[in-house]
């Protein structure tokens, strides 16, 4: 059975006869949809859609009070985001051709048949969802700013890339379908994975499995859980972690390193909806969410063959590639000092201050680890801090010498060129600032972290910068 959209809007029945409206909702219930509504008077479908929010209508023509052709005008001047399915037993040509010219998305015949309404309800439910999605972008493109901030308070940045990202996530987070996340170790995969789910709205738990290393047996096991005398040693039957996550989120962590197998048993579940739990014929239907996440290129995986394209596909119906920290080095101010609170309260000592050039130090380093390296360097500078400053020589002993300035900041580079061409040499008012302004740049505008590097208190910056 093809899987549903989790956490659709409501399928509404509106027929004024009760015992078709109870055949078709035993149609749908048995078809795996579950929010439904009946209404078998036309009047109270206008007040039902201005307060629920609703996601396809299947409606009669022929009633009492409103028929449906004057509901249908109305849904569609005022609720076009609303698919209509018209159901009649006037298998007459002109009134379809009327029909889906007045916005109808589909027009069927009594008697109905039980697999073409069930189609056509579930491609509608579909296309609402595509609609809310573009709707979600386009208000987050045009705007630039994230409506849900409290989901990705995890993810401490400032970032317009991670910013952006928020906004696309926002708007996939609302549909079914699968969510590929991708980018480098230690990016922070899992927190934009918990965002997804928290903004998805789904009442279940957040499961993950870190999927990297494990055998087939294992990780079938792990994910679908298994039936009393399934293997030796399965003396008790015990569910999976799709279980656990039923009405959630199931969070699958380093796919690249999945096996073939398990590559297989994957695409089976996004394909079809179910699983088998080991020892059992009986099919379980899923109704967690898929996120996956992988530090690899999948491409090149599957240009040697070891990752399977049809699963890619399937999972990249909503992909998220996270920049690592030297493509956001504006970030790296927030989480230095979110890790040196942290570290203080772990360690219980005093947050301690640090010399502007550690700032500038850590800038110009690549973080092949990213944000997780970050941490553990503030985590072991901590660990040996005694008083005073922070020092740097636990950073110089990890991370070397790093690229000098000049080359890793362009923009820095072209203002020394600026005042070599000038042709005179600067006065220290213009010295100032420069120095100012450059402060700012690497500081992504942020005042304080700015002041940090120029070796000022915030107060003494705001006062150079109302003199300049």
């Amino acid at each position: 059975m093809e899987k549903l959209p989790l956490g659709s809007p409501t399928v509404v029945l509106v027929d004024d006869e009760p015992e078709i409206l109870f055949s078709y909702e035993v149609m749908l219930l048995g078809s795996g949809f579950n929010s439904i509504m009946t209404i078998a008077d036309s009047r109270e479908v206008l007040h039902y859609l201005a307060e629920k929010e609703v996601g396809v209508i299947v409606l009669d023509l022929q009633m009492p009070h409103f028929s449906g052709t004057e509901l249908l005008n109305e849904i569609t001047a005022n609720y076009p985001q609303v698919p209509v399915i018209i159901v009649t037993a006037a298998n007459e040509l002109t009134t379809a051709v009327a029909c889906m010219k007045n916005g109808a998305f589909d027009y069927q015949v009594k008697p109905i048949e039980v697999g073409r309404l069930v189609a056509s309800v579930r491609k509608a439910l579909e296309i609402n969802a595509l609609r809310r999605e573009i709707s979600s972008l386009r208000e987050s493109l045009l705007t630039g700013r994230v409506r849900n901030a409290d989901a990705f308070a995890a993810v401490v940045t400032r970032s317009p890339k991670m910013t952006a990202l928020f906004g696309y996530l926002e708007a996939a987070a609302a549909t079914d379908q699968p969510v590929l996340i991708t980018g480098e170790t230690g990016v922070g995969k899992d927190l934009v994975a918990q965002a997804v789910h928290t903004l998805s709205g789904l009442r279940g738990k957040f499961v993950a499995i870190n999927s990297g290393g494990l055998d087939d047996l294992m990780f079938s096991d792990t994910l679908f859980g298994h039936r009393k005398g399934a293997f030796t040693g399965a003396g008790e039957a015990r569910d999976g972690m799709i279980a656990q996550a039923a009405g959630g989120t199931l969070f699958l962590d380093e796919i690249g390193d999945m096996s073939p197998l398990s590559q297989v048993k994957l695409l089976r579940l996004l394909q079809e909806g179910e699983y088998y739990p080991l020892g059992s014929d009986t099919a379980v239907k899923n109704s967690a969410r898929i996120i996956v996440a992988t530090n690899q290129q999948l491409d090149l995986l599957m240009s040697a063959g070891t990752f399977r394209k049809d699963l890619y596909y399937r999972l990249c119906a909503h992909h998220a590639h996270i920049p690592p920290l030297r493509e956001r080095r504006e970030d790296i101010p927030l989480l230095l000092e979110l890790f040196l609170q942290d570290a203080a309260r772990t360690l219980h000592k005093e947050k301690p201050g640090y010399r502007p050039e550690l700032f500038t130090y850590l800038a110009n380093y690549p973080f092949p680890g990213n944000v997780r390296e970050l941490k553990s360097l503030v985590f072991d500078a901590m660990t040996r801090h005694k008083d005073g400053n922070l020092s740097m020589a636990s950073f110089r002993k990890a991370i070397g010498a790093p690229a000098p300035a000049a080359e890793s900041n362009p923009a820095r580079q072209n203002a020394e060129q600026d005042f070599q061409l000038s042709g005179r040499f600067p006065t220290l008012k213009e010295i100032e600032q420069h120095l100012i302004a450059e402060a700012l740049k690497l500081s992504d505008g942020n005042q304080g972290a700015a002041a940090v590097l120029l070796g000022l208190t915030r107060q003494a910056l705001n006062k150079r910068l109302c003199r300049n």
